[in-house]
């Protein structure tokens, strides 16, 4: 189970249940692709709520290897969603809530 304290969601992707991070290390790779100084900038770039699918594979890409996946985004690219184009958004938008919330904000309550 995901330890949303901690950051982590979990998301069902080619049939498989996975956990994603983004810990420090996926946050520079982030910042690096996007140019971003500082991760205030990297959270003000998500904040408007518009992600495209190029964003999404980012994002997911850098949560399965902050969790210790070994994927490249080209694999990412190819995963599937059984929700669709909706369930990449709602993957992204959780794991961006996970991570930039205030600890245990949007957590489920324990014993659920």
């Amino acid at each position: 189970m995901a330890n949303r304290h901690r950051g982590e969601i979990e998301a069902e992707l080619d049939g498989r249940t996975l956990r994603l991070r983004l810990t420090l290390g996926a946050l520079a790779e982030l910042e690096q692709a996007y140019g971003d100084t500082d991760l205030l900038a990297l959270a003000e770039r998500f904040e408007a709520g518009r992600i495209g699918a190029r964003d999404a594979i980012r994002l997911i890409g850098a949560g399965l290897r902050g969790s210790g996946e070994e994927i490249a985004d080209d694999e990412v690219a190819r995963m599937a969603s059984a929700a669709g184009a909706a369930g990449y958004v709602a993957i992204c938008a959780e794991l961006l809530q996970a991570t930039f919330s205030p600890a245990g904000e949007g957590a489920e309550p324990e014993g659920n």
